[in-house]
């Protein structure tokens, strides 16, 4: 603390920015592929976009399949998807989804250890693979020509992928490493850590895919064996194959690389459910890796099936996408008491958690920027309770960000990707959920309980106070109720 303040004011402000870009880049980056799987469902109802037409069956092993033509570009991308996050692991072994993910990259009976990134390179292709809570996810982008490679690929990591005591042992290190460099020693690193195990108390979210690694040190080989033959299995996944395809070939293909595949025992989950959360929860979460203190705060949300799960995507879009977004105006802009502020809907397949968390300018008190974000979330509430909401949905919705976005120029090919989103999710919700959607009455009995049943944050030098409550938060836009 004394480093810091005694520093001369333009190299604080350096400082400051470089550590607010970081958590805003960090928040960007989750935002981001909470945004993508959005897209990809509610895209279909866009507008002006074109029609995404697919093919989807079943292989007789269980393995679900998506095939989906497009042939703007030659090119063609495989992916796997297998229904299996940190959420499936007990508790003294948290971590093996996140690991497996590495893990499985090891090799096979018929690919050598090593190999696996140089096959997809040397074919002019790339790939990545991500975890989360819920899922783990594996694709593979090839010039079309090579197809077969990727599923070829694929196949071998589902049917003999090669498990063994010195993958265990590279990999261990690759995810310690992994977790020092992203989490341990960054800025803000943990919080979404410090969030969930608040947030949920029983249920497996309480940790996130990272894991410990001292339960990873202590795992024995056959344990990462067994994990592996319980979840990695045809009926636990899905076969996605998008691009330049013909579809009757492809589906030869499919079943010639993975129908032979056996399938596992079926996978029976019963997590635990929370109970509500009553009252404020007040806590605090030290992180020697900030200079700047943080306040945020999250909202226990319905998981991402519901319709309260896409309304929270709108109140973000509305409240903090963009400089011209409310909050940001509001409080970057006008008011300058921030450095940073932000929302985001962090979702989830059983569960969500609404966040929404900001960066104090000079020595501004947190309960300031708490009151501004709070004063800015029931605005919207109240204006979105007095309103009906019928087949111009999406000219209504986009009327809100007009109202928060007047400097801007909303014309298609200006940089409005937060006004596009609204605007296009929104026709979606009317295309998919019928015409007339309307907000009950009931939310009217929401809006007091909004900040009086969550968890309130305050956050000092080198500290950051997170909150978490029940899901209030679908009262931002909650219950865009189709009738029955």
């Amino acid at each position: 603390m004394y480093f810091y303040n005694r520093l001369s004011i333009k190299s604080q402000f350096r400082l400051r920015s470089h550590f607010c870009n970081y958590i805003y880049t960090q928040i960007k980056i989750n935002m981001l592929k909470q945004k993508l799987s959005f897209l990809l469902v509610f895209g279909v109802a866009f507008a002006h976009a074109q029609k995404v037409t697919f093919t989807e069956y079943d292989l007789k092993n269980g393995l679900h399949v998506v095939l989906h033509k497009d042939q703007t570009a030659p090119v063609v991308a495989v992916s796997v998807m297998y229904h299996v996050g940190s959420k499936d692991e007990q508790t003294n072994r948290t971590g093996f989804a996140h690991f497996f993910e590495h893990l499985l990259f090891e090799g096979s009976d018929n690919i050598k250890r090593g190999e696996f990134m140089k096959i997809v390179s040397s074919n002019g292709g790339q790939n990545n693979a991500n975890t989360s809570q819920d899922r783990t996810f594996y694709y593979e982008i090839f010039p079309s020509n090579q197809l077969e490679t990727g599923l070829w690929l694929e196949s071998e990591r589902m049917m003999h992928p090669v498990i063994n005591e010195i993958g265990v042992k590279t990999q261990n290190e690759v995810v310690k490493e992994e977790k020092r460099l992203r989490v341990d020693n960054q800025p803000y690193g943990n919080f979404i850590a410090e969030i969930m195990k608040r947030l949920f108390t029983k249920h497996p979210y309480n940790w996130v895919p990272i894991g410990s690694m001292e339960h990873l040190d202590a795992a024995t080989l056959q344990e990462f064996i067994a994990f592996n033959k319980k979840y990695y299995t045809p009926n636990n996944a899905v076969l996605v194959i998008a691009g330049d395809i013909d579809v009757e070939k492809t589906k030869k293909l499919v079943e010639s690389y993975f129908g032979e595949i056996p399938a596992g025992e079926p996978i029976v989950r019963n997590p635990a459910r929370e109970e509500p959360i009553t009252k404020e929860i007040i806590d605090t979460a030290y992180d020697n890796n900030i200079q700047i203190p943080a306040i945020m705060t999250a909202y226990r949300t319905p998981g991402m099936t519901s319709k309260e799960s896409t309304a929270l995507q709108l109140a973000s879009d509305v409240l903090s996408q963009g400089a011209s977004s409310r909050m940001y105006k509001k409080m970057v802009d006008e008011k300058k008491n921030s450095l940073q502020v932000g929302s985001f809907n962090y979702t989830l397949e059983d569960y969500g958690a609404y966040i929404t968390y900001a960066l104090p300018s000079g020595a501004v008190k947190l309960d300031t920027l708490l009151r501004d974000m709070d004063e800015e979330i029931v605005k919207l509430q109240h204006e979105v309770r007095k309103v009906r909401v019928d087949d111009s949905v999406a000219d209504y919705l986009l009327e809100i960000v007009r109202a928060t976005r007047e400097h801007e120029d909303l014309r298609v090919g200006v940089s409005t990707r937060g006004a596009l989103t609204m605007y296009r999710a929104a026709q979606a919700l009317a295309f998919l959920g019928g015409r007339d959607f309307v907000v009950p009455d009931d939310l009217k009995s929401l809006v007091g309980p909004v900040l009086a049943h969550r968890i309130v944050g305050k956050s000092f030098l080198q500290a950051g106070e997170f909150a978490a409550a029940e899901a209030i938060l679908r009262d931002i836009v909650d219950r865009l109720e189709v009738p029955v």
